[in-house]
């Protein structure tokens, strides 16, 4: 697939996948047909399952449905960016198509990388419900030497959250997500992380409910993932205004956002 070509996938959006998030996301809450969807809800949707032959050691696809072979096996989640235009529906069949519309690469200081930005355009009964922009970054490793920013300390309201080995197997499920990092200790401290790795999109869906709860129904949202957050770190979710973030116990920046 190329910046000229479009992949199509359709889903029915089973209400009982999203009943199943809202108990990952800590929320006592069922669907059913018609229901909106959550936000971030689309992304236990579209799965592109492969067989465990067409996966890497890390347990992602070696190679990404429609993506040019890069030379770069680790694929990491870097930034997205929504734009809804309105309810996405539980139990009505969408469709998500999707273009490459630009692949960048450069010399990093810990090496070669590959930045590749998609565009998916989710239409439910011949109308566009939702435009998401996906940054996914391609290295040679997993591990970022780089050391963190600090988050911002001026927030006017927060939330602590908590995670643990199970919420993370569960998403990982929910999204189809078999990257090693987010369930497999002694393999995500192999490549030099001190433990699982909270899902960057976890992280933004609890930040995209924070800014609906503060801000009411939303029309977009711009994230992008700074630092890891690890299993037995509580997050810090922050407010200021439309301006979020995602703040670790040492005050180093793992997600940052703005929401309208």
């Amino acid at each position: 697939m190329d910046s000229r070509e479009t992949l199509t996938l359709t889903d029915t959006m089973d209400p009982a996948r999203a009943t199943a998030l809202a108990a990952t996301m800590g929320v006592d809450r069922s669907y059913g047909v018609g229901d909106p969807l959550p936000p971030f809800g689309h992304h236990v949707y579209f799965w592109t399952p492969e067989p465990p032959q067409g996966l890497a050691d890390n347990g992602h696809p070696a190679q990404d449905a429609g993506l040019p072979d890069l030379g770069l096996p680790r694929r990491m989640w870097a930034a997205g960016r929504l734009v809804l235009h309105c309810d996405l529906l539980a139990g009505v069949r969408a469709e998500r198509h999707t273009r490459i519309e630009t692949i960048t690469q450069k010399e990093g200081r810990s090496g070669r990388l590959a930045f590749v930005r998609l565009r998916h355009d989710i239409r439910q009964r011949q109308t566009l419900a939702l435009t998401e922009w996906q940054d996914i970054v391609y290295r040679a490793t997993d591990a970022d030497t780089l050391a963190p920013a600090q988050a911002p300390t001026d927030q006017s309201e927060t939330r602590v959250h908590h995670f643990d080995s199970v919420t993370l197997f569960r998403y990982s499920a929910l999204t189809f997500n078999g990257h090693r990092i987010h369930y497999d200790d002694p393999y995500a401290r192999a490549q030099g992380y001190g433990g699982l790795v909270v899902h960057a999109p976890l992280l933004a869906h609890l930040l995209m409910d924070f800014a609906t709860d503060a801000l009411g129904p939303l029309r977009s949202f711009d994230y992008r993932a700074t630092a890891p957050l690890l299993v037995h770190e509580a997050a810090t979710l922050c407010r200021r205004g439309n301006d979020l973030w995602v703040r670790a116990p040492d005050g180093r920046l793992c997600l940052t956002a703005a929401a309208t």
